[in-house]
């Protein structure tokens, strides 16, 4: 099983980078496009990402939890992972994929008049999922090189 910790290590950074490079720099790209071309590609990436986000994210979790299994020696920062992970999780359900929901059907005839405040919302939870994540990250970095 020495290849369960890489491949949780492998698995969960591949995920925080994409978050990261959606936080850091889709985003602000997409949203100096001109006119509403910004707001389609928003949508775009919002039923993209949310058909598998769900799978990293779960799929992260479990890696996570089960190299905390494995690494007894390693278990405090693994298993604080796992929380950070969870808290991760419940963060996304409860306040991220609803905004998702509602917007990733929006083009510029049916987005409301303030979708930049909705979009705005939702970067700010995503900045605040991105340090969580990161953070998750690299506890279980420390936890697999202990």
């Amino acid at each position: 099983m020495d290849w369960l910790p890489v491949v949780a290590v492998v698995v969960t950074g591949l995920m925080v980078g994409v978050e990261a490079s959606v936080a850091f720099v889709i985003n602000p790209i997409v949203d100096r496009l001109p006119e509403n071309a910004g707001l389609l590609a928003r949508a775009d990436g919002g039923r993209m990402l949310g058909r598998l986000m769900p799978f990293w994210y779960f799929g992260s979790l479990l890696l996570t939890a089960a190299t905390a299994l494995l690494l007894p020696e390693a278990a405090i920062a693994a298993w604080i992972a796992v929380a950070l992970l969870t808290l991760s999780v419940i963060i996304s359900i409860t306040l991220l994929v609803p905004i998702n929901n509602r917007s990733k059907n929006w083009t510029p005839e049916t987005a409301p008049a303030d979708w930049r405040e909705h979009v705005g919302r939702w970067d700010a939870l995503h900045y605040v999922r991105v340090a969580i994540i990161v953070a998750a990250f690299t506890l279980l970095t420390v936890a697999v090189a202990a």
